[in-house]
């Protein structure tokens, strides 16, 4: 599957049941390889290896209680003190960024409150900034280096 990113040398294996797997850096573990997990995994090797990103500072599926409700976020990067700075969410590269999908990272964010949210399908890629003095958001251009957030 092709996508808007370099592509990477990952671990992928196929299981005994014929289902395909890929190596989680940050969960340590393999995981079934879905279009979306393509997409967080070459996103987040993107971040890791291209923008500075600390991996000792990156999580995938982050669980979170919104309302009563458990949620998992796609990756969520913390600051230097351990509070969380960016949520990133995937989608397959055959969904289109939408509202909806907007509208999803604000709600973790609710409970969150990172101050950099990022959405992808491997294509297109999202950065919006949070500025929680004003009030207000921008997207940005590019996405960041680690060091400029």
């Amino acid at each position: 599957m092709e996508l808007n990113l370099p592509e990477y040398d990952h671990k992928v294996k196929q299981r005994e049941d014929g289902s395909w797997a890929i190596w989680d850096r940050l969960r340590d573990r393999w995981v079934a390889l879905t279009p979306e997990e393509w997409v967080r995994q070459h996103f987040v090797e993107w971040l890791i290896t291209e923008k500075g990103f600390p991996a000792t500072l990156m999580g995938n599926e982050m669980s979170l209680t919104q309302n009563g409700i458990a949620r998992r976020c796609d990756t969520v990067v913390a600051n230097r003190t351990g509070q969380p700075l960016v949520i990133v969410e995937y989608k397959r590269p055959s969904v289109n960024i939408t509202q909806k999908v907007f509208d999803q990272i604000v709600r973790y964010n609710m409970v969150l409150h990172a101050r950099y949210l990022i959405v992808s399908n491997g294509i297109n890629h999202y950065c919006c900034r949070i500025d929680y003095e004003t009030g207000n958001y921008s997207f940005l251009k590019d996405i960041p280096c680690y060091s400029e957030l």
